[in-house]
């Protein structure tokens, strides 16, 4: 075998390097023959990260057959460069599994890539770094521009907080109360016997209207006499029975309220008076809860036949049965029954919220957890639902409302803490569930955030809301948008803008109370986009005039950068 030259191959070495660097050198040379087109134009952030698309033409004769290209968009920020995913491009010689470009053609290629947003980014410029090489031989083109970045318009949701809910209170100010008793009679009679008037539960009852008609705050709306006959023997006799006994009865009664000095007594329409013939509804209760003899078969005529003429013939054919009736059930059918209605009328608001922050001690739970409906001060209603977690540990209302206003006061330890102890009591309660869904809210903590409010969902149109939140910040706006309904607030504006249905968004922010200045800067936007150049500066200086920071803030925004040379847009954010 022959020697190699030494000399000769590392002549031929050095040609082949020559010839590779020198390809690549015109590859280098021309590179801005490369045309790149992005979408968007301007980078934006959408759902927390900032995504690109961008359509990449090489010449034809361009391309080196031996030579791989890596491309890397680059965000060139003031806190540093942030690389998106490179992508690796072939000539038609090289072996390996990258897109190829036809060195003949040319060809077009097309990228998608994303990155985390970072508030940096807002002034921002993206870049197209590419280094070719072949072998060992490597050079890079010089970097090109091809976008400004990042219009950050959803990070404005940061403005607003997730919706908290309150437990309801059970308070009623006026409670509704009935004190009855029963006057028996003796079959076919309507005499109220000297026995019944003296009956305990007729004395029991003169002595609540007694007691009653002694106190402010309870009022005596009524008696109901509500008079009955057994259903046995003929039904005309029995109605005109049961209508005496009513009558027997009232007249009783009026006699006892007038003895007891009761000043109502001596009106009319103070008695209501109601008479049942045939007390069918009470026979069938009575034998169901009875033990008789042939109780099914007896309760079957009754659902076998409504007229009461048969009834009655069918369960006198029970003989044996029949007896029983006499003796144990019919008897308690004949009689009337008297109904005192009363209203007990509560505490005004005025005394509830002095005792709530002076002696909580001395009210009801219901009453307390009303106390704290009655009053917008926030520290004052933190503490009369402090008191009630105190007064009633076991109440969950009580510890979910002391954590919710603690949120509102920018305590979100304790309204953890609190709204926690409520879940414990009552776990995933849909308004513990939301309520803390939008403690993760405030935490950044989405994903938990979301679960929760999906958990949620029967506690309310605040659940909606705080879903509209979550699909703001995931980028899905038409979602939001139909979340957040015909609410007027920021976060709907800000959703319906995003998703550019802008007249809705104007109609929105024009609808919201208050003077926040984001609510002009909103505005701005909205008209900017719209090319309204009017609009959009009367919106600006709105703005800035309440507040003077965002002067900052729109001078770097892009969704104004066409109107950045402009002097008039100078001057106002200088």
């Amino acid at each position: 075998m022959k020697k190699i030259n030494s000399g000769l191959m590392l002549a031929v070495m050095a040609l082949f390097m020559l010839s590779g660097c020198s390809g690549l050198k015109k590859m280098q040379k021309n590179a801005s023959d490369i045309k790149y087109q992005i979408n968007p134009a301007v980078l934006e952030m959408h759902g927390g990260d900032v995504n690109v698309a961008i359509e990449a033409t090489y010449p034809a004769k361009f391309f080196n057959k031996k030579a791989v290209v890596v491309a890397t968009p680059v965000l060139k920020t003031a806190n540093g460069d942030v690389e998106f995913k490179p992508m690796t491009l072939q000539g038609e010689s090289v072996t390996a599994n990258n897109k190829v470009i036809n060195y003949k053609s040319g060809g077009k290629v097309t990228y998608e890539g994303t990155v985390p947003y970072d508030h940096a980014m807002r002034v921002s410029e993206l870049y197209i770094e590419s280094e070719a090489s072949m072998k060992a031989s490597k050079v890079k083109f010089e970097p090109v521009k091809i976008a400004d970045g990042v219009i950050s318009t959803p990070a404005l949701l940061a403005k607003e907080k997730g919706q908290l809910i309150q437990a309801a209170d059970k308070f009623q100010r006026v409670l509704s109360e009935t004190y009855d008793a029963d006057i028996m009679y003796d079959i076919n009679r309507a005499e109220v016997k000297k026995a019944q008037m003296t009956a305990s539960d007729v004395v029991d009852l003169k002595n609540k209207v007694k007691d009653a008609d002694a106190k402010e705050n309870v009022k005596i709306k009524g008696i109901d006499i509500s008079a009955y006959a057994s259903p046995d023997g003929e039904l005309a006799f029995n109605d005109k029975l049961a209508r005496e006994r009513s009558k027997t009865a009232s007249a009783f009664f009026k006699k006892e309220l007038e003895n007891m000095k009761v000043s109502q007594a001596g009106m009319d329409e103070f008695f209501k008076l109601m008479s049942t013939a045939e007390d069918w509804d009470g026979f069938r209760d009575l034998v169901s809860k009875s033990n008789i003899q042939d109780k099914d078969l007896i309760l079957r005529v009754l659902s076998m036949y409504s007229d009461p003429v048969v009834r009655e013939r069918e369960i006198r054919n029970i003989s044996a049965a029949f007896t029983e009736l006499a003796d144990q059930i019919l008897p308690q059918l004949r009689r009337s029954k008297l109904a005192v209605n009363v209203d007990i009328i509560g505490k005004s608001d005025e005394q509830l919220l002095s005792l709530a922050t002076t002696r909580p001690g001395e009210l009801t739970q219901e009453e307390i957890l009303y106390a704290g409906t009655l009053t917008d001060n926030l520290t004052a209603q933190n503490g009369i639902y402090k008191a009630a977690t105190t007064q009633f540990a076991n109440c969950h209302r009580a510890w979910n409302n002391y954590g919710m206003t603690a949120a509102l006061m920018g305590d979100m330890n304790t309204a953890r803490t609190a709204i926690e102890k409520a879940n414990s009591l009552k776990a995933n309660d849909p308004i513990i569930l939301n309520n803390l869904g939008v403690l993760a809210l405030a935490e950044g903590n989405y994903d938990k955030a979301e679960g929760l409010f999906r958990g949620a969902g029967a506690a309310g149109n605040e659940v909606q809301q705080n879903m509209g939140v979550i699909n703001l910040h995931k980028g899905n706006y038409a979602q939001a948008v139909s979340n957040f309904g015909n609410s007027c607030h920021f976060n709907a504006a800000l959703a319906q803008t995003l998703n550019k249905e802008y007249a809705k968004a104007i109609k929105t922010l024009d609808c919201i109370p208050g003077q926040d200045p984001m609510i002009n800067y909103l505005k701005a936007v909205v008209y900017a986009r719209q090319a309204q150049t009017a609009q959009m500066y009367k919106s600006l200086e709105d703005a800035i005039a309440a507040d003077a920071k965002l002067k900052q803030m729109a001078k770097t925004d892009l969704e104004f950068g066409k109107y950045f040379e402009e002097a008039k847009f100078q001057a106002l954010v200088k």
